[in-house]
């Protein structure tokens, strides 16, 4: 066979070269429409060289919108990691003021809340709701008492709760019901709470702080001014009432289960109460008909026999017991004011009448319970052993307890 000369190569290739050109004129017709491009838009024969460069134009195009989609990529996720970062930092903000609230109001609870650590720095707490000077009294007081109420374990409160709720009842005269709602318990764990934590302290706290001291330490101490008139002054007794919700059969307060309605009735009990010239309450008798003379009460109550010959017993009022007190060796004399066509003839013994008054109504005055009325529940007598009511014993310890805090001023 022949070889194909040059002049076939040529037309091949210029064949070759028509029937691309008509391919992508046949293209373009497609694309513009069915009447197609007029013979002056007819493509002039593409050059390799054209096609080329409109490959090589539309990679790096391609390379371009890749580059531009990563950098909007890179972009979001740094716009996406700033925004959290942001928002880490406010929940910093957020968490750090949170902590603060909660402290806040952890302490506010606290300081309304009824526990041991609410009254430790708060003197004024203490004084307002037991009456006691300071926390450190009260501490005593719970020091005392802790070891003997250990068979009060199965009450929801602390020992220092059943202590607190007790003085509260004794100064404020709060109901069991007020209370309750306070410490969040029920009514009738209130009253028990209470009456066993009289007991308690009539036992133990009664005779540690309320006791007759020695002639000896009743010389030692005596005030100025009665050293210069009474200077055998060994202590200053008045009688206090205090009225009952409903009256009380007499035989009632023996033998409570026994009462009769014809039986005759009271409606107060009267106290008789010793306070050294000091101001310390040395004795407190046991609660009698409001009716009962203070004769029959001093004589009955245990009273004289404290007394020693040569003591001199002083009162601001007559309580008719001159002769009782004279029977034991002592003198009974009534601390008043004489005047003299209106001039003061005895002005230590004026002074002497305003001490009296001050420190026997100062317990009364701490402990608003023992202004009345008083409740049943507390006037029944509660022991046969010590044919004590509930109210008797609560009475003594008030008088316990006045005795731990700061007293009358004395005379100077």
């Amino acid at each position: 066979m022949k070889e194909p000369g040059a002049v076939e190569i040529l037309e091949k290739q210029e064949a070759r070269v028509e029937a691309a050109n008509a391919l992508l004129f046949l293209q373009g017709q497609g694309s513009s429409g069915l009447d197609g491009p007029s013979q002056e838009e007819r493509p002039e024969k593409a050059e390799p060289e054209a096609v080329a460069e409109k490959s090589e134009s539309s990679t790096f195009s391609s390379d371009e919108d890749d580059e531009h989609d990563e950098a909007s990529a890179r972009g979001r996720k740094k716009g996406k990691f700033t925004q959290m970062s942001e928002l880490s930092v406010n929940f910093d903000d957020i968490l750090k003021a949170l902590k603060k609230e909660n402290r806040a109001l952890r302490e506010s609870v606290e300081k309304m809340s009824l526990s041991e650590s609410a009254f430790r720095n708060d003197a004024e707490k203490v004084k307002f709701y037991t009456g006691l000077p300071n926390y450190f009294v009260l501490e005593t007081v719970m020091w005392l008492l802790a070891p003997h109420m250990d068979a009060m374990k199965t009450i929801r409160l602390s020992k220092f709760q059943q202590l607190l709720l007790t003085l509260m009842r004794l100064r404020l005269d709060l109901r069991n019901q007020d209370l309750a709602y306070r410490f969040g318990v029920k009514v009738g764990t209130v009253a028990r709470t209470v009456h066993r934590m009289v007991n308690i302290m009539a036992s133990t706290l009664v005779p540690t702080a309320v006791f007759w001291p020695s002639r000896a330490e009743l010389r030692k101490n005596l005030p100025t001014a009665l050293r210069a008139s009474h200077p055998d002054c060994a202590v200053i007794v008045d009688c206090f009432t205090v009225a009952l919700e409903e009256p009380l059969s007499a035989e009632a307060e023996m033998t409570p289960s026994h009462s009769d309605r014809s039986r005759p009735t009271f409606s107060s009990l009267k106290y008789l109460i010793g306070v050294a010239p000091q101001g310390v309450v040395t004795f407190v008798s046991r609660g009698a008909p409001g009716s009962v003379s203070d004769k029959s009460l001093a004589e009955s109550c245990g009273f004289l026999c404290k007394l020693l010959p040569g003591d001199v017993v002083l009162s601001c009022r007559d309580l008719d017991i001159a002769d009782s007190v004279a029977a034991r060796g002592a003198s009974f004399k009534i601390a008043a004011c004489i005047r003299s066509e209106g001039v003061d003839v005895a002005s230590e013994t004026a002074m002497v009448q305003r001490h009296v008054e001050r420190v026997i109504s100062i317990v009364k005055q701490r402990y608003a319970m023992l202004t009345g009325p008083v409740e049943n529940a507390f006037s029944a007598a509660g022991e046969c052993t010590s044919n004590l009511s509930t109210f008797d014993k609560i009475v003594q310890v008030a008088c316990a307890l006045n005795n731990l805090c700061i007293s009358a001023a004395p005379l100077e």
